[in-house]
């Protein structure tokens, strides 16, 4: 079948979106891995799928797939990908959308200036619910977060949970450039405290307001910007007492800008989402 396609970036972060409500999509595993694949596919961190949703009051329903081809929670960065796909294909004539994903609606929106904002609901805060065992390990209280003990290579290092609908473990890092990221990364990513695996951040803090991340993604392994990863990056510094809202975040694919005004508040996630070409794949 030939199945059409738009490829975009967030950052940096990019995108394979296909429209499923004007053409059939059921693929396989192995398939979404092809469309994914940087030699023999097209090449992408992350496929987005764009369908409709049966929930009432909400426009779309987003499905994201991991280069590895396995389904997953949530992706910031394509969730601004998403709101500029459908205002271009017309698929909708409204600003701001509801979008429903697998782990809650989110509500991402165009800005005057043409960024796009996202509203990423609170963040989720406890070991359980991300999920991460915390079982027989002593917490680190820091401020407003408890910091967890992690074996990674031989070392122990002391992370922050955060889910922004998908599993973060973040730890601070002198020099976020310099870091072991690809050592270090999948063997977080793979964790045993993780049943559910998780992508890992490694943050420098520059100032109250400005970090720079690397992040280490689940199904994908490190990409040039990760929304999510940003957002929970933010609120462990913000807990920590390292951070005050809004904070800039600078990664390899460029910048964003996180705010969130503590517990039981939404996060929001702004930066650009940009259509790189459209073309048409041969499956």
């Amino acid at each position: 079948m030939k199945l059409k396609f738009t490829k975009m970036h967030g950052a940096g972060n990019d995108f394979v979106v296909i429209d499923a409500i004007n053409q059939p999509i059921q693929f396989t595993r192995e398939q979404w891995q092809h469309i994914a694949d940087r030699r023999f596919g097209i090449g992408a961190d992350q496929i987005l799928v764009v369908e409709k949703s049966d929930t009432p009051d909400v426009d779309f329903r987003y499905r994201i797939y991991n280069a590895d081809g396995g389904e997953v929670e949530q992706c910031g960065n394509g969730s601004r990908a998403f709101v500029r796909f459908v205002i271009e294909k017309k698929l909708t004539d409204k600003s701001t959308i509801r979008v429903e994903t697998m782990s809650g609606i989110i509500a991402p929106r165009m800005e005057n200036d043409g960024s796009i904002t996202v509203d990423m609901g609170a963040p989720i805060l406890e070991p359980a619910k991300i999920p991460f065992d915390n079982s027989g390990l002593t917490a680190i209280p820091e401020a407003d977060d408890m910091l967890w003990p992690l074996d990674v290579n031989g070392k122990t290092v002391a992370i922050s949970v955060v889910s922004m609908g998908n599993p973060h473990a973040v730890q601070v890092v002198d020099n976020a450039e310099t870091f072991p990221v690809a050592a270090d990364g999948p063997v977080i990513e793979h964790h045993l405290r993780f049943p559910k695996r998780v992508n890992a951040g490694f943050m420098q803090i520059k100032d109250r307001h400005h970090i720079r991340l690397r992040v280490y993604e689940r199904g994908a392994g490190e990409t040039l910007a990760c929304g999510t990863g940003a957002c929970a990056a933010v609120v462990a510094g913000i807990r920590r007492g390292l951070l005050d809202s809004p904070v800039r975040v600078t990664t390899h694919g460029g910048e964003l800008s996180i705010a969130w005004q503590g517990e039981g508040s939404s996060v929001m996630l702004s930066g650009p989402a940009v259509t790189v070409f459209e073309g048409e794949i041969n499956l």
